[in-house]
Formats: structure tokens, C-alpha cells, sequence
């Protein structure tokens, strides 16, 4: 669900502040697009919504939804956005982010 191996290694990259700055960053944007996609999903933005999501969950590791994001935005670009399954990928962010905090002290400490 989340690859330890690429958060060590942005972690290793930018250092603890940067770190730090760079995970609110994330939050602070993949909940806005999420929050959207949750209560307001626009099918024409689709693949873009999904294409930045993708990108976003890669860059911290999240892998498994990042997977996700890249089925629906195949799937979107192809023009069967009412195919994407928006509450798996967003169970799937809820999920990933769940992991992530309750354990990413314990895989920096090691």
C-alpha cells in the first residue's frame, strides 16, 4: 500500500523540515482534488483530477493509489469516466493515509 522504500529515500532526499513541508503540501492538495472528486465529481476534469493524483501519491509512495488513479485515468482518457470506481480510489487515499501516519515515525526511526 505505501512503498517505505520511496518515503526513506524523499525523506533522505529533501531532509526532516523539508520533509515535513512536503507531506502537508500533499495533504493539503490531494484532499482538495479528493474533497472535489467526493462532492462535486466533474467528468470532463476527470482525467486530469486523476493524472495529478497519480503523480501526487507516487512522489510519497503511495503506491497502491496511485495504481488506482492510473486505471481511472486510462479508463477516463478512453471515454468511459463513468467506468472509474471513484469510491475504491478514494477509500484506497483514506486507507493509504491511515498507514502513513500511524507508521512513518517507525519507518524513519529504522
Amino acid at each position: 500500500m505505501i512503498d517505505w522504500t520511496r518515503v526513506k529515500e524523499l525523506f533522505d532526499e529533501v531532509g526532516a523540515e523539508d520533509f515535513d513541508e512536503v507531506v502537508d503540501l500533499f495533504f493539503e492538495e490531494v484532499e482538495e482534488i479528493t474533497d472535489r472528486l467526493r462532492t462535486t465529481p466533474d467528468q470532463d476534469a476527470l482525467e486530469g483530477n486523476l493524472h495529478f493524483l497519480k503523480g501526487s501519491a507516487l512522489s510519497l509512495g503511495f503506491s497502491d493509489f496511485a495504481k488506482l488513479c492510473q486505471h481511472g485515468e486510462t479508463a477516463s482518457g478512453k471515454g468511459r469516466a463513468a467506468d472509474v470506481d471513484l469510491a475504491a480510489i478514494l477509500e484506497s487515499y483514506n486507507a493509504s493515509k491511515v498507514l502513513f501516519l500511524n507508521e512513518l515515525s517507525t519507518v524513519l526511526a529504522a
